[in-house]
């Protein structure tokens, strides 16, 4: 019996054997790395028992990288994304075959040993010494499982898969210490469902699922035993072995593979013979994925769907989180995209302009009171080929897009909000008119703004007076600006951010009295989400795509909610359902009308053309369509656009039929509920000069007159009593 030294600790004896020990499963390693074995020993034995009992005793495994499924609202699949295609099945979902082709040929012996063949590793250690370098490996099933849970872990960090990789001593004795921990706490047949489910098998399919689905578009349980064998010989390497691109070495594997299993009596020779003679029959189906895949041209709402996965902290205290949650995948995401508006969207937009045009187009429509997004689509598909792009028109910069577009005068119902909100008549009189200098100082947040700039209405016809039912009608940019310089910009930059209307950049709203002209950049989520806000009586909600995930296991997560808050009084609101009905009634969006319901909406047009807009709604959908150069260069005159000439581009005569199609067909044999809406009067011509007077009409006080004295009033429920003359005021 071996003696103790003097203090305690191991004798000479026992240190000499553990020593020995190591030094024996060092040769273990040493049999499966580009080593020679001769001389190996000595070299694995120095300095290798403190570091084996050094190595922590559990191995983390992190979750498996699965495929995440994204549905629309109906259920149906919009496209799968994945950083590995995978699909984890258990050992009764994978053929027998298949279970004992890669036992068969990476470790026969794998029933009868434990963590460490040591016979193998004999056989290994003379072969290779035999020919100098390494003909024969001697890791077991177990081993080879745990160099792919390094892997796994590392992801697609290139640095972090190369350590998981490399061919040292030390990372092999790692593994083997941990292949020892699993024999213990799992078992052989867990060992090998984990080991079936994490190996790569070339053509991006990892796991026996994922590549049977790949080259025989059939499930792993129902796997025969020739393509068992196939699968089983890819594994040693895929690149070598991939019945794709090379079916004869293919083949020559699998045969190996077949007679290995013959050998150790898991068929007989007469079916491994009989196996080997079937020429190879695939049916591959080709890696789909990515949101490039999507249907009804949804790829650039899919990505939109990461996106918000990636930003939002609901899915993770940081950055960081959120993107190993998202790569790990295996979710089934059920968004907030409605079937019949997105091919909808994406039909009215792909008839009125031709992705290989100079110009393109993006349209998205949102629920009012919900926020849900549900369609978004435009005329360049998602892709990296000619005419195609990766950069989501309808969201701003931080979510995919770009900087924005001016909106131009689809913001001006921004302003009439502001203004009625603070007080101020629809029958507001303004001289309005064709040209005219910005009024200076004007009142900011923070003080007030100078300046000497001038605008211009569109057409020289356009001079007042007018109120605010036919400005808004006719567009008319003189009496926007008198309203505003009026009001002050404060007001109406306190409503745009209530009603979630900001900059497609992320930066602040700009304190200027042009901003009533539209001259910031926004995005089409944005400003179709803002006049939702007039559409549910002055409620805002906050644009939601998700409405529910579960993970692998079929549990549910949380996913962000829409914001509601009121960003104006119902009685505001529907005076500006009023105004804009006006708009496609009897004004610039007469085009954009729709048959039989009840809708709403504004066209704009920016400085020199750059973009053109219309952003409308009915009680139960807000959509917002963009036309113009997402690089912001070409200006839309003498323009060929879906195969029409245009001279000059109005937001009337492409956007507003573009989006008359998108919501004739999204709300078809749907509700046509009435807009709420207030009596505004068209008002008498030739009475007053429309309001020499300047300040803000205070309660009891208007200046609908050109002298402003006081004419014949009258008070109207839920707004101040106003005095006015030359119209009879309110």
């Amino acid at each position: 019996m071996a003696k103790k030294r003097d203090g305690g600790g191991l004798s000479k004896t026992q240190t000499a054997a553990k020593f020995l020990g190591v030094s024996v499963l060092a040769g273990a390693v040493l049999a499966g790395i580009a080593l020679p074995a001769a001389g190996a020993l000595g070299l694995a034995a120095k300095g290798s028992v403190e570091g084996f009992d050094d190595i922590p005793a559990n191995l983390k495994t992190p979750p498996l990288s699965q495929r995440t499924t994204i549905l629309d609202a109906k259920g149906g699949e919009i496209a799968k994304v994945y950083s590995r295609d995978r699909t984890v099945v258990g050992l009764k979902d994978i053929s027998p075959y298949m279970q004992q082709a890669i036992v068969a040929i990476e470790d026969a012996r794998f029933y009868q040993h434990g963590a460490v063949d040591l016979k193998g590793i004999l056989r290994a250690l003379n072969k290779n010494a035999q020919s100098g370098g390494v003909a024969q490996g001697a890791s077991t099933l177990t081993q080879q499982y745990v160099k792919n849970v390094f892997i796994e872990e590392a992801g697609d960090n290139p640095d972090k898969v190369a350590q998981a990789t490399q061919q040292t001593l030390g990372r092999k004795v790692k593994e083997l210490k941990y292949a020892i921990q699993l024999e213990k706490e799992l078992g052989k047949r867990k060992i090998l469902q984990n080991y079936l489910n994490i190996t790569f098998f070339g053509q991006q399919a990892y796991g026996i699922e994922a590549a049977s689905q790949r080259y025989f578009s059939k499930p792993a349980k129902d796997l025969k035993l020739e393509e068992a064998a196939l699968l089983a010989g890819i594994v040693q390497s895929p690149s070598r072995y991939d019945p794709v691109n090379d079916p004869q070495e293919a083949t020559r594997r699998r045969n190996v593979v077949l007679q290995r299993m013959a050998d150790v009596k898991d068929v007989t020779q007469a079916q491994a013979h009989a196996a080997a003679q079937k020429p190879i029959q695939l049916k591959v189906s080709r890696p789909k994925n990515g949101c490039i895949t999507a249907v009804d041209g949804a790829g650039f709402f899919c990505d939109y769907i990461r996106k918000v996965f990636l930003n939002d902290k609901t899915f993770g205290k940081n950055r960081k989180a959120r993107s190993k949650r998202w790569d790990e995948g295996g979710m089934t995401i059920r968004t907030t995209l409605d079937p019949q508006t997105q091919q909808a969207i994406q039909k009215s937009v792909s008839d009125h302009v031709n992705e290989d045009d100079p110009v393109a187009s993006a349209a998205t429509i949102v629920e009012p009171g919900s926020g849900k997004i549900l369609g978004m689509g435009q005329s360049r598909p998602y892709g990296l080929g000619p005419h195609e792009t990766q950069m989501n028109l309808s969201v701003d910069h931080d979510m995919g897009g770009g900087a924005g577009y001016q909106p131009g005068s689809t913001f001006k119902p921004v302003v009439a909000a502001a203004a009625l909100e603070q007080g101020t008549s629809p029958y507001q009189k303004y001289s309005s008119p064709y040209r005219m200098q910005y009024p200076s100082p004007v009142q900011t947040c923070n003080g007030e703004w100078q300046g000497s700039e001038a605008t211009q209405n569109e057409n020289k016809s356009e001079v007042g007076p007018y109120g605010m039912k036919e400005a808004t009608a006719k567009s008319v940019n003189t009496y926007f600006v008198q309203l505003i310089s009026d009001m002050g910009i404060c007001p109406a930059v306190k409503m745009a951010q209530k009603m979630g209307i900001e900059r497609a950049d992320g930066k602040p709203l700009q304190q200027v009295p042009s901003m009533t002209l539209g001259v910031q950049e926004m995005s089409p989520l944005t400003m179709a989400a803002g006049y939702a806000a007039f559409a549910n009586g002055g409620e805002y909600c906050s644009p939601i795509a998700i409405e529910s995930i579960k993970d692998a296991r079929g549990r549910a997560m949380a996913v962000p909610q829409s914001s509601c808050r009121s960003a104006m009084s119902k009685r505001t609101a529907d005076t500006v359902n009023t105004l804009l009905k006006g708009v496609v009634q009897d004004g610039t969006g007469q085009k954009a009308g729709l048959k039989g319901r009840d809708s709403a909406g504004k066209t704009g047009t920016s400085d020199s053309r750059y973009a053109a807009w219309f952003v409308g709604y009915t009680p139960n959908a807000a959509g917002a369509v963009w036309v113009g150069d997402p690089q912001h260069q070409r200006k839309m005159y003498k323009i060929n656009i879906g195969g029409v000439y245009h001279d000059k581009v109005y937001g009337a005569d492409t956007p507003g039929p573009i989006w008359r199609d998108a919501m004739t067909g999204a709300l078809a044999n749907r509700p046509a509920p009435a807009l709420s809406t207030v009596p505004i009067n068209d008002p008498d011509k030739g009475k007053g000069d429309g309001g020499k007077g300047k300040g803000r009409p205070r309660p009891g006080r208007g200046h609908g007159g050109g002298d402003n004295k006081p004419g014949g009033g009258w008070h109207i429920p839920g707004f101040p009593d106003v005095l006015g003359g030359g119209n009879g005021g309110w």
